[in-house]
């Protein structure tokens, strides 16, 4: 029984990594670039990292999807090949369902992991990054700088694929939105 607490214990850290990504990722796409700027231009350096990351949207999208994608693998393959085992072995001990034991553990650890994914990895992260947007992407800047330049040559495939499929469905360069009333304000 040790195993398995391990085992979940693994897989809710993996899961917690999704929620910093998912973070990460709302928190600089909402983050007012104007309200940036002026925490940069304060002499905060994280505002500046943060506004490096807002003003490369595609660059970053594309750190945070490798981080997401990466941890939503392992999470589902060492659910699949521990817990789920283990889950199976428990319900083969039913005669009746012994012949689909593999496949209800299977199932099992697939709607659970994707449960708390949803939960922990995602939406509740998301919430947090919406409150104070600006002060979460301060928080993350750095690190995910970090792991942008550490990623440069995935970054740079995933981002070049992506800008390649916009151009050919016509929708090329994002078109900035005008200024808001604050950041005219703050001009």
């Amino acid at each position: 029984m040790n195993s398995i607490l391990l085992e979940v214990l693994i897989i809710f850290c993996l899961l917690l990594a999704n929620g910093v990504f998912a973070m990460a990722e709302i928190s600089v796409v909402s983050s007012r670039k104007a309200r940036l700027k002026k925490l940069a231009d304060d002499g905060s350096p994280s505002a500046g990292k943060a506004l490096a990351l807002a003003r490369e949207p595609s660059r970053f999208l594309a750190t945070v999807q490798i981080g997401i994608t990466l941890v939503g693998i392992l999470a589902g393959a060492f659910g699949g090949a521990t817990i789920a085992d283990q889950i199976a072995s428990a319900v083969a001990q039913v005669p009746a369902l012994a012949p689909y034991s593999k496949a209800i553990g299977l199932i099992v650890v697939v709607v659970a992991i994707t449960y708390a994914s949803l939960i922990i990895g995602e939406l509740v992260p998301k919430r947090i990054g919406l409150n104070n947007p600006e002060k979460k992407a301060m928080l993350i800047a750095g690190p995910m700088s970090a792991l942008s330049r550490f990623a440069a040559p995935f970054v740079w495939l995933l981002t070049t694929s992506t800008e390649a499929v916009l151009q050919v469905l016509g929708l090329g360069k994002d078109v900035e939105a005008p200024p808001s009333e604050e950041e005219v304000s703050h001009l």
